[in-house]
């Protein structure tokens, strides 16, 4: 999955050897207009090291936070942040917004951003299928209640049978969610073609309906990503360097889009998006740092073939695995050293429930809040721009 560092003579900042600011200051010959030029430049230069600030700090947190349930959730927060000030930007220079060559750029983001409520819409599913399977885990954690009785042969049968159809239905999601995952029988020693044989042909796998069971979250990353490129020093100059903005934002949706297909399952899932960041801006060195560090977790042999990287699945699946081994060989009554293994085993799983209980409601909610700002956000835009060029 590459990335660029534009380090080399094609970085089209490289040729001019000198700040975009710089650039802009030079093309400014009203003598007039330069206080409140100069006032402009802050206000960008702000609105870039607050894009810095926000993602210095979700770069910063340990491995076990990164792309769990709290910090997608940091990350939604960080991107409406920046696009309530992106958007009052937009809005104190309408009549400049409205105008080639800064229309065209704008209009490419609004079109992104189109784009990107089906990838919301996505994630949501990606959620319901993450509730589907807490429930065979508290169907497991409730016949295992070592603290309401004994734990007996026929609770080992009922705990089995729930992981067993968790594992039947992580799989499942597995064929159909990812482009480059290959099946995996994480769970163990269950045989599942019976299961196949039975799934009626064209059914579809998704428990919404919300996109197309041809819609490719891969190929609408990729969509996204087309054409966005780093701008060059004439249209930072045209723009009076507006257009600086507008492609932080873009990058910005892009990687929260990246992100969210590569925690949460969802429909063909794929990470291999070209980002073109340039380390010259203050916010592309934690974008960058975030974008590798992600990339690496996916190669990970424990995360490879996951339906997703959230950090709260790679619990399920563990938990999940540990417990099958455990059941596997339990013999009963239990003794003594088998049943401490297992209760340490549903404490274990108890956490996870707890987490998935307590996070997975105001992360949806989340989600369709964000939805809907860019909604209203591409709305108010395309108005503006109808009525400047009217």
């Amino acid at each position: 999955m590459p990335t660029t560092d534009n380090q080399g003579s094609s970085s089209p900042f490289h040729s001019f050897g000198r700040t975009i600011w710089s650039i802009r200051r030079e093309q400014v010959h009203s003598v007039e207009g330069h206080h409140d030029s100069s006032a402009e430049e802050l206000e960008l230069e702000s609105f870039q090291r607050q894009i810095a600030d926000h993602f210095n700090a979700l770069s910063a947190v340990a491995d076990d936070e990164l792309l769990s349930i709290a910090w997608i959730q940091k990350l939604l927060y960080a991107f409406v942040c920046c696009q309530e000030e992106f958007r009052a930007i937009l809005l104190k220079d309408k009549a400049l917004v409205s105008k080639p060559p800064l229309d065209r750029f704008v209009a490419e983001f609004f079109e992104r951003s189109l784009k990107a409520l089906d990838m919301f819409n996505a994630t949501c599913d990606g959620i319901e299928k993450i509730r589907l399977w807490q429930k065979h885990l508290e169907i497991v954690q409730c016949a295992l209640d070592s603290h309401k009785r004994t734990i007996s042969e026929g609770q080992s049968r009922r705990a089995r049978k729930a992981l067993m159809d968790l594992a039947l239905t992580m799989l499942d999601e597995k064929d159909s969610g990812s482009v480059f995952s290959q099946r995996n029988r994480s769970f163990g020693r269950h045989n599942t073609s019976k299961d196949h044989h039975h799934r009626l042909p064209g059914h579809s796998r998704s428990l919404s309906w919300s996109v197309s069971r041809s819609w490719s979250a891969a190929k609408q990353l990729q969509s996204i990503a087309n054409s966005l490129a780093p701008p060059r020093g004439n249209d930072i100059a045209a723009t009076n360097g507006l257009v600086v903005p507008v492609f932080a934002m873009s990058s910005l949706l892009l990687f929260v889009l990246w992100t969210l297909v590569a925690a949460i399952p969802c429909q063909d899932r794929g990470l291999n998006v070209h980002f073109s960041i340039l380390r010259q801006f203050s916010w592309g060195v934690p974008l960058l740092s975030l974008h590798e560090r992600i990339t690496e977790e996916s190669k990970k042999r424990e995360r490879r073939n996951s339906n997703g990287l959230l950090y709260e699945i790679y619990l399920i699946d563990k938990c999940a695995r540990q417990l099958t081994d455990l059941l596997d060989v339990a013999q009963f009554p239990l003794p003594e050293e088998q049943k401490i293994e297992l209760e340490h085993g549903i404490q274990e799983l108890t956490l996870v429930c707890e987490v998935l209980k307590n996070e997975l409601d105001p992360l949806e909610r989340q989600l369709r809040e964000v939805f809907r700002s860019i909604m209203n956000m591409r709305t108010e835009g395309l108005e503006f721009l109808v009525s400047g060029s009217e």
